[in-house]
């Protein structure tokens, strides 16, 4: 912006009378004495709004719904746009605005969710949880999706349970015993060796110290609008959509 404009800005800030005086203190100094005030003045209002961005900064909630990378309709038929729509920007949501409403002013305010998730209980502890569980659940899936994982993570996989599909059966089977709500998780323990693990509510195996790979959720929310009772069936469709790329770098970090 040219600096004749900026002047005229804090110019029209001023009163009548102010306005006067700095017209007639600009015509009474030298040109460079007025650029330098005009640089002043610029500087002044830059200031400001690194000041006002700063606090509108610190003013955003300490959680935000994280973006979906691909569009609510890409999943079906494995999952309808009205589940990801409600799934994600309802129920997800919601998790989201409890947290930040139950760490405000408290000692969990700051804190990551894994470290709320590792020391909390009850409703922060589930809320939290399900912000990550969902998070990680979300984006391991795409519309390119399926297949067998390779590399690392396929060989530890092979190794565990023998074969693939010896270990899709094995989760598969312990997704569908879970009672009532929770998650299924392929987890990693510090030594790099996997794990099947069940969480009930919001548990994720952060909570004993894992790392979660993979995981399910067998909330009916997640499944009943395309599948009602049938979870193996959901179960069984969500081996379609699994972005292996994103799961194997889990496992490698």
């Amino acid at each position: 912006m040219p600096i004749c404009m900026i002047a005229n800005y804090f110019l029209s800030l001023h009163t009548p009378s102010e306005r006067m005086e700095d017209k007639i203190q600009i015509h009474s100094v030298s040109p460079l004495k007025q650029k330098n005030m005009m640089f002043k003045k610029i500087l002044l209002f830059l200031s400001l709004i690194a000041v006002q961005s700063a606090a509108a900064q610190d003013s955003r909630p300490p959680f935000s719904l994280p973006q979906l990378p691909y569009a609510t309709n890409a999943l079906e038929p494995a999952i309808s746009k009205q589940t990801v729509e409600l799934h994600y920007g309802k129920h997800l949501q919601a998790y989201v605005n409890n947290v930040n409403k139950m760490v405000a002013g408290t000692t969990w305010e700051g804190k990551t969710l894994n470290e709320i998730i590792a020391g909390a209980e009850g409703a922060l502890y589930n809320n939290a949880g399900q912000i990550l569980n969902h998070d990680l659940y979300f984006k391991g899936f795409s519309p390119k999706g399926g297949g067998e994982p390779k590399g690392n993570l396929g060989k530890a996989i092979k190794a565990k349970w023998g074969s693939f599909e010896a270990f899709k059966e094995e989760f598969a089977k312990q997704a569908t015993a879970l009672f009532g709500s929770g998650w299924t998780w392929l987890a990693k323990d510090a030594d790099g060796r996997l794990l099947i693990k069940n969480y009930a509510n919001g548990g994720n195996p952060v909570e004993e110290g894992l790392t979660p790979i993979l995981g399910f959720d067998v909330w009916e929310h997640a499944y009943y609008l395309d599948y009602q009772n049938r979870r193996a069936d959901h179960i069984k469709a969500l081996w379609s959509i699994i972005d292996w790329k994103v799961v194997s770098r889990r496992f490698d970090r």
